[in-house]
C-alpha cells in the first residue's frame, strides 16, 4: 500500500473516531489490539470496537487529543493525549471523578485500506497510580 493510502484511511477512522463515526469499519474481521504494557489483547472488530469505546465512554468520559500522525507503507504511528473523566471503575480503581491527561501512542498495521493491528503504548499503571492518588483513603 502506498503511504498515501495510509495516510488517507488513518485520518479517515481518527475523523471518524472523534466525531462519533463507525470507526470500527476501518478494521479487519480478525484485528488484533494489543496493550504492549500489560500484553493484554483483544480480537475481532467488535471486540476491539467495544474496548474502545468502554475506554472512553464507561470507565471515563474521554477523547483523544492528536497531537502528531506519521504514515509510511502499511504503517501508521498516532502521538495523542487520553484526556477525560475518571467516571467507573478502572484497573481496580472505583470512579473519582478525576480529570486526567495521559500521553500515549498507537502503531497501526494495514493491509489495503484496513487496519490489521493496533500496538497501544498506554500507560496503564500510570493511569491507575494517577486515580489511586486521587481515591478517598479509607
Amino acid at each position: 500500500m502506498s503511504v498515501d493510502t495510509t495516510r488517507k484511511t488513518i485520518n479517515a477512522y481518527i475523523d471518524s473516531l472523534l466525531h462519533g463515526g463507525d470507526f470500527a469499519s476501518f478494521f479487519s474481521d480478525d484485528v488484533l489490539w494489543t496493550t504492549m504494557e500489560t500484553g493484554e489483547q483483544v480480537r475481532g472488530r467488535d471486540a476491539v470496537r467495544d474496548y474502545i469505546v468502554a475506554l472512553h465512554t464507561q470507565a471515563f468520559t474521554a477523547s483523544p487529543e492528536v497531537k502528531r500522525f506519521v504514515a509510511a507503507d502499511d504503517v501508521a504511528v498516532l502521538e495523542a493525549v487520553f484526556v477525560g473523566t475518571h467516571v467507573a471503575e478502572f484497573a481496580g480503581v472505583p470512579a473519582t471523578g478525576k480529570q486526567v491527561r495521559l500521553p500515549y501512542a498507537v502503531v497501526y498495521d494495514l493491509s489495503g485500506d484496513t487496519i490489521t493491528a493496533l500496538n497501544a503504548y498506554f500507560p496503564v499503571n500510570a493511569l491507575a497510580n494517577q486515580l489511586r492518588s486521587a481515591a478517598p483513603t479509607g
